[in-house]
């Protein structure tokens, strides 16, 4: 049996407000593009690309970009202290749950750096630091899993 709840009319809102921004992005880079689809190299969408996975890591994972994240949860309390909670149901909660979703986010700050890379050269230097802070990022999440299996590969070996 499908469940209705008003849930789904917020997702729909938000699904709809998207298309609507695609849609005038489109409309909009028609005429004012500074680059055409087709003239967009390997290195553009590599740049893109990985500009938009930091774009997603910033506002689902990091730190900097808590406040903003939990403006759209509730504060509970918790015996002594206070957790954070979704809201049950509304707008709220339908931000809470995009903003803890890689994979929405990243469909949004995909379209939002693809629009500006295409509209403006001043898009540029931020996508090409916002790419190579990717690129670090993912090196230290590299190093930082080469060194925690690297410890616990010597403790196995201390142990024999």
């Amino acid at each position: 049996m499908i469940r209705l709840t008003d849930q789904y009319f917020w997702n729909f809102i938000f699904s709809a407000f998207f298309g609507a921004l695609i849609v005038m992005a489109t409309i909009i880079l028609n005429s004012e593009a500074r680059l055409a689809w087709n003239e967009l190299t390997l290195v553009d969408y590599t740049l893109i690309t990985l500009a938009t996975w930091r774009l997603t890591r910033l506002f689902v994972y990091d730190t900097i970009t808590k406040w903003f994240r939990e403006q759209f949860w509730d504060v509970q309390k918790s015996g002594r202290g206070f957790v954070l909670e979704k809201p049950a149901s509304g707008p709220r909660r339908t931000l809470a749950d995009l903003l803890s979703c890689p994979w929405c986010v990243g469909v949004w700050m995909a379209g939002t750096v693809l629009f500006f890379y295409l509209l403006t050269a001043w898009s540029v230097f931020p996508i090409v630091m916002l790419a190579i802070s990717a690129v670090a990022s993912f090196l230290q999440i590299l190093s930082n899993l080469v060194g925690h299996n690297a410890e616990r590969a010597k403790k196995q070996c201390e142990m024999l």
